[in-house]
């Protein structure tokens, strides 16, 4: 009788590390924000670009890299993922930074350009 209980507490063991492993291996997979851009993006560049994908990768690394400011970037990066153009809606900006909106756009103007009509290969 104690050779069972001892033998189902090892085996209990044994189930329960394997699952404390795999939930341990699913938080190190953590989405990368940069391939959920480029799914959200993609659908909107159908029908426009050849390689949606190239594209909207091409506008993350390139064009949204290019604004140093993280308020201006989170909502440049918004924008591209929900219309599948550069957009910045001033509400998704701090107040004091919304004087900034048109010099973001001038800094990004060609690194966009270049993606979506020259692409690297």
């Amino acid at each position: 009788m104690l050779l069972r209980i001892f033998s189902a507490a090892i085996v209990a063991c044994f189930v329960l590390a394997g699952s404390a492993q795999a939930q341990v291996r699913s938080l190190m997979k953590a989405p990368d924000p940069r391939d959920q851009f480029v799914r959200m993006c993609a659908p909107h560049m159908l029908g426009r670009w050849a390689h949606p994908e190239e594209v909207c990768g091409c506008l993350h690394d390139h064009a949204a890299a290019a604004i140093e400011d993280n308020d201006l970037r989170e909502a440049l990066l918004r924008g591209i993922s929900e219309t599948g153009v550069p957009t910045i809606e001033t509400q998704w900006v701090p107040v004091a930074k919304r004087s900034e909106i048109g010099a973001t756009f001038t800094k990004i103007a060609k690194p966009t350009l270049q993606c979506m009509f020259a692409p690297a290969h």
